[in-house]
C-alpha cells in the first residue's frame, strides 16, 4: 500500500513542468497576493497611508479593495494560462474526475461570493484596518458552515480547476494556496481579534 501511494505522488509529480515560466509566475502570484495586502493592511492600521492618500478611510479601504481584487483576477488569469500549457495525468482525468473539478470549483464559488456578500466591501477587504468595524460577528451562512469561507472557498476553486482539466501542477499550486492562507490567518486573526478587543475596551470607557 505504502509503494503504491509512493508510486502515484511520484507519477503526479513527474506530470509537473517545473521549468516552465508560467507555472512558476502562477506561484509567485499565490505567494505575493496574502503577503502583499497583510503587509499594506498593517501599515495603513498603524500609519494610515492610504486613509490619508485617499482623503477617508472608506475611500482608503475602497482603494484597496479595488487593488487586491485586481491582483486576484491577475492571478487566476495566470494560473489558469499556466495549466493550459502543463501535461495532463490519467491518474485524474476521467469523467469522475471532471464532475469533481466542478463540484469543488461549484462549491469554492458559493463560499466566495456568499461571504462577500455577507461582509460586504469593506468586511471582506480589511476593512477593519481602517477603523471600519462591523457592530457584531457574521454568524449566519457560509459561516455557520466554515470558519474561513473565502480562503477556504478559493482553495476549492483552484483545486476544482486543477481536476477539471487533469492537471498536477494545479494541484501543487492548490497545495500552495492552502499553505498560504494558513499563515495568513496566523497574522490576521490574532491582529483582527486585538483591534476589536480595543473598540470593546474604549466602549467600556466612555
Amino acid at each position: 500500500m505504502k509503494d503504491s501511494v509512493q508510486e502515484i505522488i511520484q507519477q503526479l509529480i513527474h506530470s509537473v513542468d517545473f521549468q516552465s515560466s508560467k507555472f512558476q509566475l502562477a506561484i509567485m502570484c499565490t505567494m505575493f497576493n496574502p503577503i502583499f495586502w497583510n503587509i499594506v493592511a498593517r501599515m495603513e492600521y498603524h500609519k494610515h497611508p492610504l486613509t490619508k492618500m485617499c482623503g477617508g478611510a472608506k475611500k482608503g479601504c475602497y482603494m484597496l479593495a479595488a487593488t487586491i481584487f485586481s491582483l486576484g483576477i491577475i492571478r487566476d488569469m495566470v494560473y489558469e494560462s499556466a495549466l493550459r500549457e502543463q501535461p495532463t495525468c490519467s491518474l485524474i482525468t476521467g469523467e469522475n474526475w471532471t464532475k469533481l473539478g466542478v463540484a469543488f470549483f461549484g462549491v469554492g464559488q458559493v463560499l466566495v461570493l456568499s461571504s462577500m456578500y455577507k461582509l460586504g466591501v469593506t468586511g471582506t477587504y480589511l476593512g477593519d484596518y481602517f477603523g471600519i468595524l462591523m457592530d457584531e460577528r457574521v454568524t449566519g451562512f457560509p459561516f455557520n458552515v466554515s470558519n474561513n469561507p473565502m480562503y477556504q472557498g478559493s482553495t476549492l476553486s483552484f483545486l476544482g480547476m486543477a481536476l477539471y482539466k487533469g492537471k498536477p501542477a494545479g494541484l501543487v499550486v492548490s497545495a500552495i494556496v492552502y499553505f498560504m492562507y494558513k499563515i495568513a490567518l496566523r497574522w490576521e486573526e490574532p491582529f483582527t481579534a486585538m483591534i476589536y478587543a480595543n473598540r470593546d475596551k474604549a466602549k467600556k470607557h466612555m
